[in-house]
């Protein structure tokens, strides 16, 4: 493989450079509130259903353009975007789930996650066991490793935080992938091979795929990296074994996104609501727990969205 150059961009970040906020954060106003409030209502009171919610039929008239520019920061910059403020509070569970579909739907086209077409996935703890291959993230409280999602966007809306826990880190993989480049080519070279992942959708060999950890389209990165996939891949009949250089790329890869000066921290507070470009940056999670009382128990909305990047 010929030498494998650094990436350069507004997507190659330190957590320093974004920790001030800028471009990426902004806060919701009064009017702003108002605004999201009356589109929820109109469309509820038209009985849209949630499969049937677009941008034009969730019109921002004041908020649309700031998002526009959010989408753009997003998609062509940071990979990082923060809407701060919407107004979950007195929205019923449907309310909730309207008010996250029209704002993503100013990013990014809705895509389905998972073979059987759902458009979100609420995101708690349903006492799962995170040990089982086919458990998925967000049906357990355990801690997540650093991951992408297979769409362009990852989009997700705080309803209610945990008593504790559950924060939310994000590191930039052009950061870490350009100094994986600097300090170990070697290793470099094999993250651009492909690599056995697990999709969970059961024990036949159609659960299983390869892909590289990165790929690229010009000066353009996409990393694909999700360890917990990685390692439970390894139960396919037809799977090799990890050989020991995936081993230690998989191990420098989690040594460095668990290092301080790549990992960004966000404490979602309810009406949060975080975005994220999965082919230039990777997020996890910490264990969290949670409230006794149901209705104060954590749950946040996941959504995918298609930007026509990737």
């Amino acid at each position: 493989m010929a030498v494998i150059d650094q990436v350069r961009g507004p997507a190659d970040w330190r957590a320093d450079q974004l920790a001030d906020g800028g471009r990426w954060r902004f806060t919701v106003d009064d009017a702003q509130r108002a605004e999201l409030r009356a589109a929820v209502a109109a469309v509820e009171a038209a009985g849209v259903p949630l499969d049937g919610l677009s941008r034009a039929g969730f019109p921002l008239p004041t908020l649309g353009p700031e998002l526009d520019r959010l989408a753009a920061e997003v998609t062509g910059g940071c990979g990082v975007g923060m809407v701060r403020g919407l107004p979950v509070a007195g929205l019923t569970e449907r309310g909730c789930e309207l008010l996250a579909l029209g704002v993503a739907a100013h990013l990014g086209r809705l895509v389905p996650q998972g073979p059987d077409g759902v458009l979100l996935r609420h995101v708690r703890d349903r006492g799962a066991d995170p040990a089982r291959p086919t458990t998925r993230s967000y049906e357990h409280r355990r801690g997540i490793g650093y991951h992408a999602d297979p769409t362009d966007v990852v989009a997700l809306l705080c309803i209610r935080p945990a008593r504790s826990g559950g924060l939310s880190t994000v590191v930039s993989s052009v950061a870490v992938h350009n100094e994986v480049v600097r300090t170990r080519p070697d290793l470099a070279r094999v993250l651009y091979q492909p690599w056995w992942y697990d999709r969970r959708t059961g024990d036949g060999p159609d659960s299983f795929a390869q892909r590289p950890v990165y790929t690229r389209d010009g000066d353009r990165l996409a990393a694909h990296y999700g360890p917990d996939y990685i390692r439970s891949a390894q139960r396919g009949a037809h799977v090799p074994p990890l050989t020991p250089a995936q081993r230690e790329a998989m191990d420098t890869l989690d040594r460095l996104h668990a290092d301080p000066r790549f990992v960004l921290g966000m404490d979602l507070r309810a009406g949060d609501m975080q975005f994220l470009d999965n082919g230039v940056v990777v997020h996890a999670r910490t264990a969290y727990e949670d409230h006794p009382e149901r209705e104060r128990r954590r749950d946040l909305i996941r959504l995918w969205l298609d930007t026509g990047r990737r």
